[in-house]
C-alpha cells in the first residue's frame, strides 16, 4: 500500500495494526479467513511496516477466542476490542524505548511479560 522507497526511508518508524495473529492471514478478509480455516484462536498484531504487505517483525501480540457461532462481525469486534488495548501498549514500548527494529526484527531491551508480547484478553 506504501511505495517501497517511501517505507525504506522511514524504516523503524512505522508501525502498523493487522486484526490478525500474523503470519497467519495477510491482507483483506483476515476474519473470514480465520473462520475458514478452523481456527480456535486469532487475534491481532502491532508490527513494523516493511515492503511486503503485513510481513514486518511483531512488536507485539494480542490473542482472542474464535467461538464454534461467530461469524466474522462478531469476531472483528471482539478482535477490534483487543486492537484498542494493544496499538497504545505497543506505543508506550516504543516511546520509551523497550523495542528497536534491528537486522530485520524486533529486538527488545528486556524481557517482554505478558503485557507486550502477548495480551490475552478474556481467554
Amino acid at each position: 500500500m506504501l511505495a517501497d522507497d517511501f517505507v525504506q526511508k522511514w524504516q523503524g518508524r512505522l508501525i502498523n495494526i493487522h486484526p490478525s495473529l500474523l503470519p497467519s492471514f495477510k491482507g483483506a478478509r483476515v476474519h473470514e479467513q480465520a473462520i475458514a480455516a478452523g481456527v480456535r484462536i486469532s487475534g491481532c498484531t502491532v508490527h513494523y511496516v516493511t515492503p511486503e504487505m503485513d510481513s514486518g517483525p511483531p512488536i507485539a501480540q494480542a490473542a482472542v477466542p474464535v467461538h464454534p457461532d461467530d461469524d466474522a462481525d462478531a469476531l472483528a469486534a471482539r478482535v477490534l476490542a483487543a486492537e484498542h488495548k494493544l496499538y497504545p501498549l505497543a506505543l508506550k514500548m516504543l516511546a520509551e524505548g523497550r523495542v528497536r527494529l534491528e537486522g530485520g526484527r524486533a529486538v527488545f531491551s528486556e524481557v517482554v511479560r505478558a503485557e507486550g508480547a502477548l495480551v490475552s484478553p478474556n481467554l
